[in-house]
């Protein structure tokens, strides 16, 4: 009798998929990292200069 064999899982695929998420995951958390840095960084220096009297929009 012949054994019926009948994968349900692709673990191909499922690794590049699981490795494709990590890496969104790692440059989001960077992006966000990254904009949190910056915005102190304006922040700083609008308080170090007193007498600049303008806005800055971002």
């Amino acid at each position: 009798m012949n054994s019926l064999f009948l994968p349900l899982v692709n673990w191909g695929l499922g690794t590049i998929i699981i490795g494709v998420f990590a890496v969104v995951c790692i440059v989001l958390v960077a992006v966000i990292y990254n904009l949190t840095r910056s915005n102190q960084n304006i922040k700083n220096e609008s308080n170090e200069d007193p007498e600049n009297d303008t806005i800055i929009n971002r």
